[in-house]
């Protein structure tokens, strides 16, 4: 099944691993045979990896980008796992870390990325709570294991 992308006037992403942007018009690509794409607004940089979430997130990435060095980047991503679960007492987030290394074991790295932003956000969250700048997501509240109808 073929995979249409539309993509924004300069827009960059990632082809098996080359970097390439769109011009200077909207356009749309159909991809036909599989292939690990990332948009730009998906990509994190090594320098951007800077907390736990991240590191597990960018560990997966390059698993999807760069399958020559996917041995390296398991290790990494069980390593990272392992902190970050061993750290959260929320079952809805240990679920979805379990629903992350699950997809991470059958190959499907993009599936991993998709959930993993679910971590993301409850890690950005909790960031913004310890400093001070919550935003009160009852959303957030419930990955976190403290919203409505969760017991103390």
């Amino acid at each position: 099944m073929a995979l249409k992308i539309s993509l924004k006037p300069g827009e960059r992403f990632v082809i098996n691993g080359a970097i390439v942007q769109n011009g200077d018009r909207r356009t749309n690509l159909v991809l036909h045979n599989k292939v690990s794409i990332l948009r730009e607004k998906d990509i994190l940089l090594p320098e951007n990896a800077t907390t736990p979430v991240r590191r597990i997130y960018f560990a997966v990435m390059m698993m999807y980008l760069d399958q020559t060095e996917e041995r390296e980047y398991h290790q990494e991503f069980v390593r990272r796992m392992a902190e970050f679960m061993n750290a959260i007492r929320s079952e809805d987030v240990l679920q979805t870390c379990v629903s992350i290394v699950d997809d991470v074991y059958a190959k499907n790295f993009y599936g991993a990325l998709i959930t993993c932003k679910k971590l993301l956000v409850f890690e950005q969250d909790r960031l913004d709570f310890a400093s001070g700048r919550s935003r009160g997501s009852v959303a957030a509240a419930a990955m976190r294991g403290d919203g409505p109808g969760e017991d103390e």
